[in-house]
């Protein structure tokens, strides 16, 4: 049987702490106003909460959410059908919202300030446009890419939120919580291994968590020890600072290849024979938070921190970053 480790109460949710007392404050007015909630907006790295959230704010309002991506959402039917079936009240989560084709983005802009929704009727000469009510709703759009969301429809988002990192403290609960979930033995001192090398990630950190329990469970340990996960994360090629193979990869092209920089996204892409949308997602962030590169102007650059990293001959005027 498979069991659910998302939180489906604010309460429950581990981390985000301004975020989640601020949106006490709205739900609790939602609910006293009898109202709609306000349209809302999640932006950060991938897996920090930011569905799981939806998905509470629905079950603290006690409204149903209906759930798609903005890349599947093709034609204008598509939308109308989803936005003509919520109820009062109800959320329609949207992820990857800033990848929404420009038609269904035109027409969100009166769903979403006026709850009207026009359709095309008709062909050629007798085309002509119908207004459909709909029930208040609420949407909450998820995005990684925060700047590529247009102007137009970021504006009509009432509500908006950066989820921001988790401190390896913050993981430790949530491993030592989802280990109970997935039946996993484990001490606080290794739960909180895991959770300095998971990036600030939860969803990394509970990928590290199994595993590390696959690599225990090998040599025959009931309960995972800090001796265990050093010994899991040798045969994972995860270091201390959370960086693996192809974080280190991408380093050495900056460091030996393009002799530390400046140098373009796409020349990086080719060298290390990864898309351009992981590079910028997945592998920068995360080397952007802990200060082993530099985005410029006129390119990417490896910091003294990075070449003290690898071993790599530091010039004694350069300054630390």
């Amino acid at each position: 049987m498979n069991k659910s480790i998302r939180p489906k109460k604010l309460d429950d949710f581990i981390g985000q702490d301004s975020i989640k007392k601020s949106l006490r404050v709205f739900i609790a007015s939602t609910k006293g106003r009898g109202d709609t909630f306000d349209h809302t907006l999640f932006y950060g790295p991938p897996g920090l909460g930011k569905t799981t959230l939806a998905k509470i704010i629905s079950e603290e309002l006690n409204v149903s959410l209906k759930q798609t991506t903005g890349p599947s959402l093709e034609k204008v039917s598509d939308l109308a059908s989803i936005l003509i079936g919520l109820s009062k009240g109800d959320i329609f989560f949207i992820d990857e919202i800033h990848r929404l084709p420009k038609i269904i983005e035109e027409v969100l802009y009166s769903a979403m300030e006026d709850f009207k929704l026009p359709i095309l009727a008709g062909s050629k000469r007798s085309a002509h446009t119908i207004v459909l009510d709909l029930n208040p709703f609420t949407i909450i759009g998820a995005t990684t890419r925060f700047g590529l969301i247009s102007p137009p429809l970021r504006d009509r988002f009432g509500i908006v939120y950066h989820l921001e990192p988790y401190s390896a403290e913050e993981l430790k609960m949530i491993i030592l919580r989802d280990a109970e979930v997935f039946g996993i033995k484990i001490n606080e001192e290794a739960s909180y291994l895991i959770g300095e090398r998971a990036r600030g990630v939860p969803r990394i950190a509970i990928q590290l968590l199994k595993r590390v329990r696959d690599y225990s469970s090998i040599n025959g340990q009931e309960i995972i020890n800090g001796k265990d996960a050093l010994n899991s994360f040798e045969g994972l090629h995860i270091d201390q600072y959370g960086l693996n193979d192809l974080d280190r990869k991408y380093i050495r092209a900056l460091l030996e290849k393009f002799k530390g920089g400046p140098i373009g996204i796409e020349a990086i892409a080719n060298s290390v024979g990864e898309d351009r949308g992981t590079i910028e997602e997945i592998i920068e962030p995360y080397l952007l938070k802990i200060n082993l590169i530099l985005r410029t102007p006129k390119g990417r650059i490896v910091t003294k921190l990075a070449k003290k990293y690898f071993n790599f001959e530091i010039d004694s005027k350069e300054s630390l970053f």
